[in-house]
């Protein structure tokens, strides 16, 4: 029953929403805080810094029609930092639209759109060398409920502070709607 009510919920969200069912328990023993992950620079970051915190997990291109996106992100963070935390992960998956190399992601990012969130090393979101954020994000058995993966660039998850994986948004949802910020 518990599944047939998530197919019912992810195929009616007209708005690219999909939330976490109620009652499902998210909690496994796999925790997004055991994940380490490189940042853009190249430097290891462990996940459980981030313990505590909202975390906005995003996909990002330089090259993509959503790419404005890069400034509600960066909005998001300067205006919205004390309640949540974005993670941007550069992938080239969808469209070849983000071929340059992790120096040329983060000098775009910032010349363009004055990124200072957090970004991370260029990686795949989907596929067999799917980076390990994106492996818990899109298989539930790893977060609890959730099995949506990225169907282009800038999809978004938003994970609570006990990190726990409560919603999908799609490219289309801005980081700024009024559905994402009712979760702050």
């Amino acid at each position: 029953m518990k599944k047939l009510k998530y197919l019912f919920l992810k195929l009616i969200s007209p708005k690219g929403i999909v939330s976490k069912p109620s009652g499902v328990n998210t909690m496994k023993g796999n925790s997004i805080y055991n994940i380490k992950v490189n940042g853009i620079d190249g430097n290891e970051i462990d996940l459980s810094l981030f313990k505590g915190k909202k975390l906005l997990i995003v996909n990002t291109a330089s090259e993509c029609g959503y790419t404005p996106q890069f400034t509600e992100l960066q909005y998001l963070h300067e205006t919205h930092g004390n309640k949540i935390t974005v993670l941007g992960f550069p992938s080239n998956n969808f469209g070849g639209q983000e071929p340059g190399a992790n120096s040329e992601i983060g000098a775009f990012c910032q010349k363009n759109y004055g990124v200072t969130f957090q970004l991370f090393e260029k990686s795949d979101v989907v596929g067999k060398n799917q980076n390990p954020v994106y492996h818990w994000l899109t298989h539930k058995e790893q977060n609890g409920w959730n099995d949506e993966k990225p169907n282009w660039n800038f999809c978004k998850y938003l994970v609570n502070e006990k990190g726990e994986l409560t919603k999908f948004y799609t490219s289309a949802v801005s980081p700024l709607s009024e559905e994402l910020l009712a979760q702050l």
